[in-house]
């Protein structure tokens, strides 16, 4: 049987390493921000042959539009991403491409101001309190029932900081996936954390609910071999359940094309990180501070 409480303390090094390195990645390199939340512009295009971003950017040089992004989104088409541009600069961008590459469809074009996207960055940030301050009411609520001298509330603080290890972990890795590769975080990245959040406090919960059931069961049993008990109880079932949704985000990432691309790889990573933090890290944590309230 693994004795995840007696290794504890190597699993907690680990983490702090995992999370030490995504808070420094995220100081070092920031997140490089999209249209959704720093404002700008989007133009999308379909051209009639194969084209690459160089040669597209090459004819926009000339229209002074200060940092200019292409991205493929799929068969021949891409997306340019600018500084807002008025209706005079989009006219311009449009004749532009249209000239140099007789036959190119613009698809869709939109901006975002820099007050509204001010404003989805505030509803971003207050959705992800609002979803740990739901996650953590939530588990005390249900978990009220618990026996003393075990609290309920620190059932909820410890599926928290297992929350903040797989955000802290996700962010991380786009900070350096932003520097390097220049990926940009948009809305559909703020829809990833959420979806990680969700995944990560169930499979918390089913490891929290079985140290519950064994604590009626085995109430005579030392606390430590109850967790580990209940976290090889269910060790099979969380790891079969990744592995089946991993696989569904594989196939995905392999054919969903461009347009999802890095909203498939922030749920790989966050939910790979939400089974890691659930079983070596909210389970053993609520083990230590039981303990400490004992002694």
């Amino acid at each position: 049987m693994l004795n995840i409480i007696k290794t504890r303390n190597v699993w907690f090094v680990i983490s702090g390493l995992i999370m030490a390195a995504g808070i420094l990645a995220l100081v070092i390199y920031g997140l490089n921000l999209g249209i959704d939340f720093k404002g700008g512009s989007v133009t999308e295009f379909r051209f009639p042959q194969s084209q690459t971003p160089a040669q597209i950017e090459e004819v926009l040089q000339s229209l002074n539009l200060g940092t200019v992004q292409i991205q493929p989104t799929g068969e021949n088409s891409f997306n340019i991403k600018t500084i807002e541009l008025d209706q005079e600069k989009h006219e311009q961008l449009k004749k532009a491409v249209t000239e140099k590459f007789p036959g190119a469809e613009e698809l869709r074009f939109e901006s975002i101001g820099p007050t509204v996207s001010g404003a989805i960055t505030r509803r971003a940030f207050y959705q992800l309190i609002l979803v740990s301050l739901g996650i953590l009411t939530y588990i005390a609520f249900a978990f009220r029932k618990i026996p003393r001298p075990l609290s309920s509330w620190r059932f909820g603080l410890a599926a928290i900081v297992a929350l903040v290890h797989d955000l802290l972990v996700v962010i991380g890795v786009f900070a350096l996936l932003g520097h390097f590769l220049e990926v940009e975080i948009d809305a559909l990245f703020i829809t990833a954390l959420l979806t990680v959040l969700g995944f990560s406090v169930h499979d918390t919960i089913i490891v929290f609910d079985r140290i519950r059931e064994n604590l009626r069961r085995l109430g005579g049993m030392p606390f430590a071999d109850i967790v580990s008990r209940s976290i090889n109880q269910t060790l099979v079932r969380s790891v079969n359940t990744t592995m089946t949704v991993v696989l569904v985000l594989v196939a995905m990432l392999l054919f969903g094309g461009e347009t999802i691309r890095w909203f498939v790889v922030a749920l790989l990573v966050g939910i790979v990180a939400g089974t890691y933090s659930s079983i070596f890290i909210a389970s053993p944590l609520l083990y230590v501070w039981h303990r400490k309230k004992l002694t």
